[in-house]
């Protein structure tokens, strides 16, 4: 093993990034190889983190989740194949187009047309988000044609939570526990709000070092797994050669991989709750996962029968990516830091024609009137519910929207008076239509703590000037 620096490494990374603490793990073979820790679990406390502190996972959850959906269909529970509404206990995913019907498997690969979204309830906070199946019901619009696309979903693993409860009669983190975490020998993993466990646990930090409330979700699927980083390298080692609780085939099956789209990166493909690259001529499986308080990377060489797991308890990437990229150079030849998940959207130049659009952002609390204008120089202005114009503060496009545009304008809905002040649009334009998501959204940690992103779905069709002449100008 050629990591000699890494505890010279990590102390240099929290220095310069200001995060917490940090906690490393490589798993080769069937065993965990090494493991050290750097800072402190609890900075108001002075406690220091160790390599049995357990992190909250974010979306490290994920391929968890993804799991536990994989066993059930094993149990003949369901059949991937199946559509996702037929395990739903009633649900029906919103349509505001024809939509075929997504299946498990495309909930499970971001492929069910479902939109961006996430949500937290603190504990301090008098006002909570809904359960996951009102959340389902409110936001589970299906914005895409089933399979045509990638659009990556926390809300989709939301939906697999439902699935799980209903196919297996039981609480899915119960379930994860029973038939992954404790056949696995993971004494330390737990999925819910508050740890439950063994290990003693990483106060979640802001950037400025503050500590975060406990925080609720309706995705816990996607987003509220526990682990040390030992334990998460373990069961990363599920899909590189390592003890496993799935038969060989579904386990394939998880890595089996289409590609994400044009623009996020070359070659990258998602599976069945992993991300999928090559570096070096390696494949590499792995998950990032990112939220208040916490940044966390689990990432697998099958061929090496390798797992590294790289866990911090601060908001913000920069000290987990320092830190997995330093350990994947030691020991992956020819590696390289863009194999690595996330793979950032790629700007293009926005292509909509100069007009006027108006039309309506549809809401769980009723339709919402939304007014465009796009000038001949490139500026964008935006009337919402009739109130005064607002300048868009960004106007981009990427390889999934022909229009991205945020204005600081409070989308008046129950839900997204919670901590979500801006308004994001992305919309496609046809035939002089635009059609898409209004996202209610924050910008980071403004104001001390992470907001949600609520998309609803917003269409508009061409129209006259609509009053927003100069506006575009203040």
């Amino acid at each position: 093993m050629m990591l000699a620096g890494l505890a010279e490494h990590c102390a240099g990374t929290l220095a310069a990034t200001g995060a917490a603490s940090v906690s490393v793990a490589v798993a080769r073979d069937g065993e965990v190889v090494h493991a050290e820790a750097a800072g402190l679990a609890d900075v108001a406390a002075g406690r220091p983190a160790t390599t049995g502190t357990a992190y909250l996972l974010a979306s490290v959850t994920k391929p968890i989740t993804a799991t536990g959906v994989c066993l059930a269909a094993e149990a003949g529970l369901l059949d991937l194949d199946d559509p996702v509404e037929k395990h739903l206990g009633g649900i029906r995913l919103p349509r505001r187009r024809h939509r075929g019907a997504p299946t498990v498997r495309q909930v499970l690969g971001h492929r069910a047309g479902l939109g961006g979204h996430f949500d937290f309830s603190y504990a301090d906070e008098p006002a909570a988000l809904p359960p996951a199946r009102r959340a389902i019901e409110r936001y589970g619009t299906l914005y895409h044609e089933p399979g045509s696309r990638f659009e990556y979903s926390n809300l989709g693993y939301g939906v697999l939570d439902v699935v799980l409860e209903n196919v297996t009669g039981r609480d899915p983190a119960a379930y994860a526990r029973d038939r992954i975490f404790a056949p696995l020998g993971l004494t330390s993993c737990h999925i819910g709000p508050s740890y439950e466990g063994p290990a003693g646990e990483a106060v979640r930090h802001s950037a400025d070092g503050l500590p975060y409330p406990v925080y609720d979700t309706s995705h816990r699927g996607a987003s509220l797994g526990w682990a040390t980083a030992p334990d998460l390298a373990m069961f990363g080692l599920t899909q590189a050669g390592g003890p496993g609780v799935l038969g060989p085939a579904a386990t394939a099956a998880m890595r089996a991989a289409l590609p994400v789209g044009a623009g996020r990166g070359d070659g990258l493909g998602y599976g069945l709750g992993w991300f999928v690259s090559r570096s070096g001529g390696h494949e590499i499986v792995g998950h990032s996962g990112s939220m208040g308080g916490v940044a966390t990377m689990l990432a697998v060489v099958p061929g090496l029968r390798l797992a590294v797991s790289v866990l911090t308890n601060s908001s913000g990437a920069a000290a987990r990516t320092s830190v997995v990229e330093y350990v994947m150079a030691e020991l992956v030849p020819g590696f390289t830091a863009a194999a690595l998940p996330p793979f950032p959207v790629r700007e293009r130049a926005m292509r909509v024609p100069p007009g006027a659009w108006e039309g309506l952002i549809g809401t769980e609390a009723g339709a919402v009137p939304l007014a465009l204008r796009l000038g001949a120089d490139g500026r964008l202005a935006a009337r919402l519910d009739g109130g005064e114009p607002a300048p868009a503060l960004i106007v981009t496009a990427s390889a999934d929207w022909d229009l991205r545009a945020a204005f600081a304008l409070q989308l008046p809905t129950p839900d997204a008076r919670l901590n979500t002040p801006l308004l994001m649009l992305e919309l496609n334009e046809e035939r002089g239509t635009l059609t898409g998501a209004a996202r209610a959204v924050k910008n980071g940690e403004d104001g001390g703590r992470l907001g949600n992103q609520l998309s609803h779905w917003c269409e508009l069709n061409p129209a006259e000037d609509s009053g927003l002449v100069g506006a575009e100008q203040e």
